[in-house]
């Protein structure tokens, strides 16, 4: 996992929910690339057509609330975002995305601070944000080396099986 992520900003409001991210209408597929298509459809239509791979999603407050479905992280992760920068996240998506290794990172009055487009060069380890579009800088709360242990090792999933192998028996 890049600890230094370089994108363009897709910028959301706030209170985008999981439904918004990834509708439930197409809860019954399974194949990557078809869930890639519908990713923030519910917020914009043409988000899928539009971004290219190792994007940035930046959202307001409360960014992922609604449902507890792993599929809002999941249809992120799928299409290539390599970040998502908000003012606050829901509990839950936050946890899902951790869990998934969707890097994630809570960053107050970046909604304000940035535009659609801009580039952005994020560190996960120290949480700067430097939109390189404007020249400005904003601190964003530094990510635990709880969490960036679990987001370099791809998820949770991949941290245990490391631990543990397939059998659950420590290593």
């Amino acid at each position: 996992m890049e600890k230094i992520i370089r994108g363009e900003v897709h910028k959301f409001g706030n209170n985008i929910d999981t439904d918004q991210i990834y509708p439930g209408r197409y809860l019954e597929l399974t194949d990557t690339a078809d869930i890639a298509k519908h990713t923030l459809e519910g917020a914009d239509p043409t988000f899928p057509e539009r971004f290219t791979p190792g994007g940035i999603v930046v959202g307001g407050t409360n960014f992922g609330c609604g449902s507890s479905r792993e599929h809002a992280a999941i249809s992120l992760q799928t299409i290539g975002v390599s970040l998502v920068v908000a003012e606050s996240f829901a509990r839950i998506f936050y946890r899902n995305g951790v869990n998934l290794g969707l890097p994630l990172l809570v960053c107050p009055g970046i909604a304000q601070k940035v535009n659609e487009s801009d580039t952005l060069v994020v560190n996960l380890e120290t949480g700067v944000v430097k939109n390189l579009t404007q020249g400005s800088q904003l601190q964003g709360e530094q990510i635990s080396d709880y969490v960036l242990h679990i987001l370099e090792a791809g998820g949770i999933k991949p941290l245990l099986r490391a631990k543990y192998g397939k059998n659950g028996h420590k290593k």
